[in-house]
């Protein structure tokens, strides 16, 4: 109940506070600090204490997950031409550098290395919802107050890219003069799977529930086998595994007839829920002693995208006005959220005209194809 008030708070002031809303800030994450922020001063002894249930947290980002997992279409991926996997590509191997960036800042500190995944690919290439959905892996492992962290470096992430977007695709497209006529109008048509699925409202809830009880509860057993190697992984991975096999298998046959919209909106839900209890959870005096060494691996991570956007993503993109704009929506989601990118992409259309190619990519790749390649990237990173 209070998670559910907290997110109409969070919503309701991201729409009349107009720096909120220019920063996308996502409400889940207003509401949810505001709530975090109270913790922080309510009594902890005494008469009156105050103590949090956030059970429904992990279930509801396994959810979440799953239903990210139901996006993974190999058949999609593959309609969506060679530009949407070089993007996916460009995306997966800058997320591995932002790891290691974030490793080699914290041994600089003389902090944990494990720390390097978490303030960089966990939480600026996958947002709040990958960060506190690795965070108690990360805390397992050793990191104290990973969830904090995570939090800050994401919010922080939000900022920078909203800052940043927008003005260096303007200083690219200005000082290589780029021309916004000169673009090449992708021939590519939706995949057949993802035509409307007709059912009642009632019929679609219903099975969506099912297939997400179906993927969770078979996953859990993939999870755990994977877990029985000595493999460390967060909860969701056997069943976003699951729920990918499940959609390529509907892709191929038909026979699952995925209810996809209905899909969308439980994955939108459940991930806001899941972000407010997240949120409501933390220990913000945590963050303190780390103020100096987050600030650096900002400035480092941000530094990193803006070298690697200005050159060799901008060329292999194409080198042109197309290129830049699927750039800068490149930068909104590695350091912030796909909601930055498309900001980025509205922004820089409006001023200079269409983006047909990257109103195409960025939104594949940012929204769900780089959340299910960053989660086995994060696995991997976090057992070596």
């Amino acid at each position: 109940m209070l998670a559910s008030l907290l997110l109409l708070l969070g919503i309701w002031l991201r729409d009349h506070v107009r720096v909120l809303d220019r920063l996308n800030f996502p409400p889940p994450v207003i509401g949810g600090l505001l709530a975090a922020l109270a913790m922080l001063v309510l009594p902890k002894t005494g008469p009156a204490t105050f103590a949090l249930d956030t059970s429904l947290q992990k279930p509801l980002m396994i959810a979440f997950f799953t239903c990210i997992g139901f996006t993974a279409s190999f058949k999609v991926l593959k309609i969506g031409g060679p530009a949407v996997v070089l993007l996916l590509g460009l995306a997966a191997s800058v997320a591995i550098l932002q790891a290691f960036l974030g490793s080699g800042v914290a041994i600089a500190f003389g902090l944990n290395p494990l720390l390097g995944p978490l303030i960089g690919t966990a939480t600026l290439a996958g947002g709040p919802a990958t960060g506190l959905a690795f965070a108690p892996q990360f805390e397992a492992a050793g990191v104290v107050g990973a969830s904090t962290i995570a939090t800050a470096t994401a919010m922080s992430g939000i900022v920078i890219a909203s800052l940043l977007g927008a003005p260096l695709v303007t200083w690219m497209i200005e000082r290589k003069g780029l021309d916004p006529r000169q673009i090449t109008e992708p021939s590519i048509q939706p995949a057949a799977s993802e035509a409307p699925i007709v059912l009642s409202p009632i019929r679609s809830t219903l099975k969506t529930l099912a297939l997400l009880g179906v993927a969770m509860a078979l996953g859990g057993g993939v999870s755990n086998a994977i877990q029985a190697t000595g493999i460390t992984l967060p909860a969701y991975i056997g069943a976003m595994l699951v729920a990918a096999a499940l959609r390529n298998l509907d892709d191929l046959t038909g026979l699952l007839g995925l209810p996809h919209k209905a899909l969308e909106t439980a994955g939108a839900v459940t991930l806001s829920l899941f972000l407010v209890l997240a949120m409501m959870g933390l220990n913000l005096a945590l963050l303190g002693g780390l103020a100096v060494p987050l600030f650096v691996n900002l400035v480092a991570q941000t530094l990193l995208i803006v070298a690697l956007v200005i050159g060799p993503i901008w060329w292999l993109l194409g080198r042109d006005y197309d290129s830049a704009v699927a750039a800068g929506g490149f930068t909104g989601f590695m350091l912030g959220t796909t909601a930055n990118a498309m900001s980025v992409l509205n922004a820089i259309t409006e001023k200079y005209g269409p983006a047909p190619r990257a109103f195409l990519t960025v939104p594949l790749v940012g929204a769900f194809f780089i959340d299910f390649t960053n989660a086995l990237i994060l696995t991997v990173t976090l057992n070596l």
